[in-house]
């Protein structure tokens, strides 16, 4: 694995911010088999049973807060990472509702403590990762650009709608391109990608992880929004896309220092309801009903993103069609619970078989 992205994660000191949540275990492991030297900076794992200890990654793991200031430019000084891929945050929507100063503390102002330490310790390359859910919603049945407005309905949305927006200030004011070798040797981009799933996930009101704990439980899970259309993709689709731009920072390629979409196609956007029969047909011993609550807190019906410019510039593409995608989550999850296996490392393996079948750039050395 180590020749992809053209060899250039090899050696390198990559710090992941949130390697501890879902997206950033997935993260972790893959730098890993590419033979970089990864320092994860996260507070404990959210959940147990937790996919980065089920991993048992040989990694430098360090327990701290984003918005500890003084404990990031110390992991910052002691190992010098060259590049900085941030995911930590508050990720759920519902949470924010009831935790509004704690989401906007920490996916704000934790961000901006991020940016500051990368400015501080001249860190090569940023890869912001936002959220499909920073654009302001008109429940288009298009998808959003990335030249779009960004907004956010609920406190979730609006913290990274603000969290995209100090992104753009950074970019501008202190790591502008234009400057770029200049006064600084920084570049920084910012990814959003929609709803992902995948193994290893334990995060409550996620609907793949409440169903796959509910049919552990040998319990019905309850759906929400059973309408709600949204594009599902697998973890490993806008990962791939995120060590792209990371792949093109290190280059020094500046005219990738931007925001990207990373989605699926328009032919994968389906209901939660579609979603959970789907998931069905791949383990029988789940189990739903439908909870009709007008009442509950609002959430978006309908989200998805264009991502015509990574399909162009970066001729990046999803891999898994939606079917696959089922298909291989419930597997991590049936053997997780019935086996007691982890099947990340089978997981990651087809996809890149699967990505060279299809010919993708990135997997070219």
């Amino acid at each position: 694995m180590q020749g992809l992205f053209e060899g250039k994660y090899k050696d390198k000191t990559v710090l992941i911010t949130g390697h501890s949540g879902f997206k950033g275990s997935w993260l972790a492991f893959w730098l890993v088999q590419m033979g970089a030297k990864v320092v994860g900076y996260s507070l404990e794992a959210p959940t147990f049973p937790n996919h980065v200890d089920l991993l048992n990654l040989n990694i430098c793991s360090i327990k701290g807060d984003i918005r500890d200031s003084d404990k990031l430019n110390k992991t910052f000084k002691e190992h010098k990472p060259e590049i900085v891929f941030h995911l930590a945050a508050q990720p759920l929507v519902r949470y924010s509702y009831n935790n509004p100063v704690e989401t906007y503390e920490t996916n704000v102002i934790g961000t901006l403590k991020v940016f500051e330490a990368c400015r501080k310790h001249n860190v090569k390359a940023i890869v912001n990762i936002t959220s499909d859910k920073a654009y302001e919603n008109q429940e288009w049945t298009k998808g959003y650009k990335e030249s779009d407005p960004l907004g956010g309905y609920d406190p979730y949305s609006s913290s990274k709608g603000c969290a995209d927006l100090l992104t753009n200030s950074y970019r501008n004011s202190y790591f502008n391109i234009q400057d770029y070798k200049k006064t600084h040797d920084t570049l920084l981009a910012s990814c959003r990608a929609g709803n992902v799933i995948g193994g290893g996930d334990w995060a409550k009101d996620r609907l793949i992880s409440d169903i796959m704990v509910s049919v552990s439980q040998n319990k019905k899970v309850i759906i929400r929004s059973p309408k709600a259309t949204r594009p599902w993709q697998h973890v490993l689709e806008p990962l791939s896309g995120y060590l792209q731009i990371g792949q093109k920072l290190l280059q020094e390629k500046v005219k990738y220092a931007e925001a990207w979409n990373f989605g699926p196609s328009d032919k994968e956007s389906i209901t939660v309801e579609q979603v959970v029969k789907n998931v069905k047909s791949y383990w029988d011993k789940i189990d739903y009903e439908i909870n009709n609550d007008v009442t509950q807190l609002h959430e978006a019906n309908l989200l998805k993103l264009d991502c015509s410019k990574a399909n162009m510039i970066l001729k990046w593409h999803e891999v898994w069609p939606s079917k696959v995608t089922f298909e291989k989550t419930v597997n991590w999850y049936r053997k997780f619970y019935e086996d007691q296996k982890v099947v990340t490392l089978n997981d990651l393996q087809d996809y890149l078989e699967d990505a060279k079948t299809k010919g993708l750039t990135w997997t070219k050395n």
